[in-house]
């Protein structure tokens, strides 16, 4: 496969690459259950452990949200054709949308508090064999330091990958699993482009701005069917050819 033409939507894995979960996501069906069938108009979406249901029941005003920032996001072909990584128009619509409501980029940190619990065998006083309890503790400073979600409103993350570098993904997702472990999430959100948005690339002769070694879902969808989120539910979103606005005569 050439290093700058992605996979194409036919293929079911290739490599590091994968587009469509494994037995470990949810069912297509379990995830038309909760997410609404406009967004899914426009968008493929994808849950892995029970994601879809979470965010929708427990968190109803964040899945809102969301749901309402997807509905708004505009996307064109000149953005298309300009945009690059975090720094592009994209993210920045996500943040016209969502900034206002509470969604603020958030930083993780925690010490870690290491208790050591033995006992130790002796004779009292009276030459009777006792054990003692003894303890010890050590505390390893900024034991997670510096994980970072871009979006986090109570207790949902969400952050969005357009084009960068694909290993940009493992950082996502284990700043996630860590707010999770941590108990301060209960769900995370992953915004990429779809697979089929390549035909539009291939269009517009931007294959080689948009190569195979960037984000986009089959990179996403291979790593959480490897189990790279940890114990964080996740919800995969990509964006379709039907987000792009329609140039009116």
């Amino acid at each position: 496969m050439n290093e700058d033409d992605p996979l194409n939507p036919g293929d079911v894995e290739n490599g590091d690459t994968a587009d469509a979960p494994s037995d470990v996501g949810d069912p297509a069906d379990f995830v038309a259950r909760y997410v609404p069938a406009d967004v899914l108009a426009r968008y493929e979406v994808f849950s892995y452990r029970n994601a879809a249901l979470i965010l929708s029941e427990a968190h109803p005003v964040e899945f809102g949200e969301l749901m309402d920032a997807l509905r708004g996001f505009k996307l064109t072909r000149d953005i298309i054709a300009k945009a690059g990584g975090n720094e592009s128009e994209i993210p920045k619509a996500f943040s016209t949308l969502l900034r206002p409501h509470g969604w603020h980029e958030t930083t993780i940190q925690a010490d870690l508090l290491v208790k050591l619990l033995w006992r130790e065998a002796g004779v009292n006083a009276r030459g009777k064999a006792v054990t003692t309890k003894m303890s010890r503790e050590l505390t390893k400073a900024r034991f997670l330091d510096g994980h970072k979600v871009d979006y986090v409103k109570g207790r949902v993350a969400f952050d969005l990958e357009w084009n960068s570098k694909d290993q940009t993904f493992d950082r996502d997702l284990y700043a996630m699993s860590a707010f999770s472990q941590c108990g301060v999430i209960d769900v995370g959100v992953l915004l990429t482009r779809s697979a089929s948005l390549n035909d539009v690339f291939r269009e517009m002769g931007l294959m080689a701005k948009y190569g195979a070694s960037t984000t986009w879902m089959g990179k996403l969808l291979y790593r959480l069917n490897a189990g790279r989120n940890g114990s964080c539910p996740v919800l995969a979103i990509g964006i379709r050819p039907e987000c792009i606005e329609k140039v009116r005569p």
